[in-house]
């Protein structure tokens, strides 16, 4: 009842998330991350396949990539659907993230309670969240397993929404985030367009991938890849946000 996390995010939703999350008035972004994939890894690779089921294939150039595209609900300060009194407006409706939540979606990130930001007496109750790293309550347990299936069936429609909203440029995974943004109206009609199957979008052909360091540009054009420098500035349809910590070239 603190509302810690129900402040200042950008909240990963589904599809069906996100279409009621417009209904209701809110705003929802388009956050597209590429990885160069020149070459199939090997199945034994656990993270690699996690990864592959949750984008797409596509190109950058010469260079093959696979696209991830992740809708977040986004907000300034508290979440529209918070009360006065801390609690959630649509608390049978919210998205899985905030079903889940502290947990983790990702099966490859481990449960650190010093990275959440529940308060240390949220975590000092009689039936621990988790014991040796395993999640007590069961409904969590569905939860991220419903999210996790989403995830990856929608990798198509996923696709198909940037088509219709022609998007196809794409931040380098783990450099930072390329950010959408359209306007409420014209993203819900994609979104709805894309759920009704109303005919495909407008094929990309191909995508930029886009950096805020110099060395990774120069790389990926010695490899064949449409790339371009971030260069810090409104206008050009997005915005980019780099990791903290990676030093940029502006």
């Amino acid at each position: 009842m603190c509302g810690r996390c129900c402040h200042d995010l950008l909240l990963p939703v589904t599809l069906a998330e996100a279409r009621k999350w417009l209904g209701r008035g809110g705003q929802v972004d388009v956050l597209c991350e590429a990885t160069p994939w020149p070459v199939e890894p090997d199945s034994t690779n656990a993270f690699a396949g996690y990864k592959r089921r949750r984008t797409f294939a596509a190109s950058s150039g010469t260079l093959p990539i696979r696209v991830a595209v992740t809708l977040a609900a986004s907000f300034a300060g508290a979440c529209p659907n918070l009360g006065d009194d801390m609690r959630c407006g649509i608390y049978e409706e919210r998205p899985f993230v905030c079903r889940v939540y502290p947990a983790e979606i990702n099966p490859f990130i481990r449960l650190q309670q010093e990275h959440k930001l529940c308060p240390s007496d949220a975590w000092q109750v009689r039936t621990p969240f988790a014991v040796g790293g395993v999640l007590v309550d069961s409904a969590t347990r569905v939860s991220i397993e419903q999210s996790r299936r989403a995830a990856e069936d929608e990798v198509n429609d996923r696709r198909a929404l940037c088509e219709r909203l022609h998007i196809d440029k794409a931040s380098v995974a783990n450099e930072g985030f390329l950010i959408v943004s359209p306007p409420r109206e014209q993203l819900l009609a994609a979104l709805l367009d894309t759920q009704a199957g109303n005919g495909p979008g407008t094929d990309n052909g191909a995508w930029t991938l886009i950096s805020n360091r110099r060395a990774t540009v120069d790389t990926l054009a010695k490899v064949g890849a449409l790339s371009e420098l971030d260069n810090g500035q409104p206008g050009d349809g997005y915005r980019y946000v780099g990791v903290q910590g990676a030093a940029a070239d502006v």
